[in-house]
């Protein structure tokens, strides 16, 4: 399902208008994304939480030239799948 499926399906349901629907998604995303930023974690009880994960530097090796380099440190999104969307999606029906 992409961005547009979801706005799409979301008019549909709920008899929006696609600025209506896009807006939403977009303030949904938007919040999501924030809340990251400050490194808070969001957790969605049924479908799981993301949170975000810093990772140290270190040294790396670029696989074209084979040329060590310093990788920086970073942060990076991580998504948790939650128990029931795991046995959802494992179930045979």
């Amino acid at each position: 399902m992409t961005k547009l499926d979801l706005i799409e399906a979301l008019a549909a349901k709920e008899k929006l208008t696609a600025k209506q629907s896009t807006d939403i998604i977009n303030q949904i995303l938007k919040g999501f994304t924030d809340t990251m930023k400050k490194g808070d974690r969001i957790e969605i009880r049924g479908f799981g939480s993301f949170t975000v994960r810093e990772y140290e530097s270190y040294k790396g090796r670029n696989p074209k030239t084979g040329k060590k380099i310093e990788v920086q440190q970073k942060k990076l999104p991580f998504f948790k799948v939650g128990k029931e969307l795991k046995g959802m999606v494992d179930s045979d029906g």
